[in-house]
């Protein structure tokens, strides 16, 4: 009976045990709740804290920075809005790309920095066909503004004069008379100083040949002299780049010459080249390159009028149906390309060319003497119908 009693006193003190382990786990897990709480808090409280403090630094430095360094708010321009003021006159320089020209503008104040203009060069399709010359700008232009102006042609302050290829120095004389209003004797004393001061050693003292076929930019400053020596200098730096050794340019240019004078079709620039070769070579039997435009050049005369008398007369240094070997100076202003097909003459044994159509260009070439008076008596009849 007594184990029984003790039986289940052992069974109602476990029963209290339990209750009081459970009450004890749930006390625990609401302290643990409150102090997760309170964590969440505390961390919400130290951020809105950090915010606030950033803000406040913030806002105080807006306020004081513009009385420690008042100047700073101007090396933060880096493009003018535009429209621009007043004028001012830049010049583009042959060669120069958008870095170049930005430089040159900045320094004019026609744009606030450099690499705003190079942006806007960048992204304007266009800005490739910008032209070397003068131009008349506004100072404080946005740069976008600006690069639109350089490819406007009204924006232009100079002129220009074009030597086509072929184009005789009299005649350039003559053209750069008319642009700068000048007389042409004024011209032509510019041309014999330069001849005498600015010619490279190789030309001999002679300036035919020596004034590129190409197109000049006028600059408001410019002078007959100025222009003539530019005109030398692009062809010295056209025959640098071809890397024409010196002893050879006189000759170059006069082959170039040459072919300017007798080519109609472009095609055909090497093998005239190769023409006048083969004949200073030989296959014309005495060295002579029978050239009727050489003869035509040192009269001053159309080939058409030049007498039988004059077609004779060996003492006419010009006459290479006489004379041996190439003229004594070039006869016009060849280009790039006739300097190029002079350098490298086209392959062929040919020593006779004629052009038997005026009308299309076709030129005939052959290296036998019979099928070259064919070929010359197909022109008489080609002209004898379209006369």
């Amino acid at each position: 009976m007594t184990d029984l009693f003790d039986h289940r006193n052992e069974v109602a003190d476990d029963a209290a045990a339990g209750t009081a382990r459970a009450e004890a786990r749930r006390v625990e897990r609401r302290q643990k709740a409150k102090r997760r709480v309170q964590r969440r808090r505390n961390i919400v409280s130290f951020v809105v804290m950090i915010i606030a403090l950033a803000l406040l630094i913030g806002g105080g430095w807006v306020l004081v920075r513009p009385l420690l360094t008042p100047e700073d708010t101007e090396t933060t321009i880096t493009d003018y809005p535009g429209p621009g003021t007043g004028q001012v006159q830049v010049v583009v320089s042959e060669g120069d790309n958008g870095s170049d020209i930005a430089a040159t503008l900045t320094e004019a104040n026609v744009v606030a920095t450099e690499g705003a203009f190079v942006s806007a060069f960048s992204a304007n399709p266009d800005s490739g066909s910008i032209q070397p010359g003068t131009y008349a700008l506004q100072e404080e232009m946005a740069a976008s503004d600006a690069v639109r102006a350089l490819l406007d042609p009204a924006s232009r302050a100079d002129m220009s004069i074009t030597v086509p290829e072929g184009t005789r120095a009299t005649t350039i004389y003559e053209r750069i008379a008319t642009q700068l209003e000048v007389e042409v004797a004024d011209v032509e004393a510019a041309a014999e100083d330069v001849a005498e001061n600015h010619l490279p050693d190789e030309a001999n003292g002679n300036i035919e040949g020596w004034l590129l076929a190409s197109t000049y930019n006028i600059h408001p400053d410019d002078t007959p002299q100025s222009i003539l020596e530019k005109m030398v200098d692009r062809t010295v730096a056209t025959l640098d780049d071809l890397e024409v050794p010196r002893n050879q340019r006189e000759d170059t240019l006069t082959i170039a010459s040459i072919i300017e004078a007798e080519v109609v079709l472009p095609e055909d620039r090497g093998r005239v080249a190769r023409v006048v070769q083969n004949r200073i070579d030989g296959c014309s039997g005495d060295g002579t390159i029978g050239m009727d435009s050489t003869l035509a050049y040192g009269l001053n005369t159309p080939a058409a009028e030049i007498t039988s008398d004059q077609w004779d007369d060996a003492s006419l240094p010009y006459n290479t149906r006489r004379v041996p070997g190439l003229p004594p100076t070039p006869i016009n202003s060849p280009g790039q390309a006739a300097m190029e097909a002079a350098q490298s003459p086209a392959n062929g044994n040919w020593c006779y060319f004629v052009t038997v159509n005026l009308d299309t260009g076709e030129t005939r070439f052959t290296d036998d003497v019979d099928e070259h008076h064919q070929n010359q008596e197909a022109f008489r009849e080609w002209v004898a119908e379209n006369r």
